[in-house]
């Protein structure tokens, strides 16, 4: 019985770590998890702001109709994007009072793919996805 050479093996293993290292990038779901169908608007106030990819995220705090304050998270298209808008990491700073409208997620979370955007000075514009 002849021995197998290392060369098919590596390739197979090769093979293995490419698509395990390039299966996230098959489970990207964009807007998938929002209701598109439905658009709500927010207004609150800043409380981080991270300019990060795959997608800028926006940290900030909103009053309920009880005037209780209600934690949200907005999401916004990549950092590359938002800067040729213009964007950069210091566009929106802790404190800034902004109003947010976009789709939230379809399980009713306070998380929200942000559509259009009015920041302390006016409306931001976003890059088009």
């Amino acid at each position: 019985m002849k021995h197998m050479t290392k060369g098919p093996v590596l390739i197979v293993v090769a093979a293995c770590v490419l698509l395990a290292v390039a299966a996230p990038l098959f489970a990207h779901h964009g807007t998938a998890a929002f209701d598109t169908t439905k658009t709500v608007t927010v207004t609150g106030v800043v409380k981080e702001f991270v300019f990060v990819n795959p997608h800028a995220q926006i940290y900030f705090e909103c009053k309920n109709d009880k005037g209780e304050p209600e934690p949200w998270q907005g999401e916004l298209t990549a950092p590359t994007k938002l800067s040729r808008a213009g964007w950069t990491k210091n566009t929106l700073k802790p404190g800034d009072t902004i109003t947010a409208s976009g789709n939230v997620l379809k399980t009713g979370a306070h998380t929200m793919w942000i559509r259009k955007l009015m920041g302390p000075s006016g409306e931001l514009q976003l890059a088009e996805e």
